[in-house]
């Protein structure tokens, strides 16, 4: 499974963007997918996941900011990203994993448990 993202670029505060993540390997049905973010010096973290069902995860910081989809005929993600803030720069990735990630209600959001990774799209939000 490749991956490749796109949309990042630098925008003003306030400002929106749209990423995309292309695959080519696999179908949207039988992958979950998600979109991590990494802070220059730190960990990457999820930010939003959408599982084989269709089911979604929004990190707290970003619920009702940003938005997680896919278009299944098409093999792209997306992630819409808006009234961005300074503190959204960041390096964001897309990646898939072929297993769900919810458990009774729990989800698996560490970077460990997803198999592919794409190579990263840099988000700079900044006046």
């Amino acid at each position: 499974v490749q991956l490749v993202e796109s949309g990042g670029d630098f925008v003003q505060p306030g400002g929106y963007l749209r990423l995309s993540c292309a695959a080519s390997g696999a179908t949207y049905s039988s992958v979950s997918m998600a979109w991590f973010r990494q802070f220059s010096g730190k960990e990457r973290e999820a930010v939003a996941i959408i599982d084989m069902d269709g089911s979604t995860f929004y990190r707290g910081s970003v619920k009702g900011q940003f938005a997680i989809s896919k278009d299944a005929a098409e093999n792209v993600l997306y992630l819409q990203m808006n009234s961005l803030k300074p503190e959204d720069t960041a390096m964001y990735y897309c990646a898939a994993t072929p297993r769900s990630l919810r458990y009774g209600g729990m989800w698996s959001t560490s970077p460990s448990v997803f198999r592919y990774w794409g190579q990263g799209t840099q988000v700079t939000v900044s006046s």
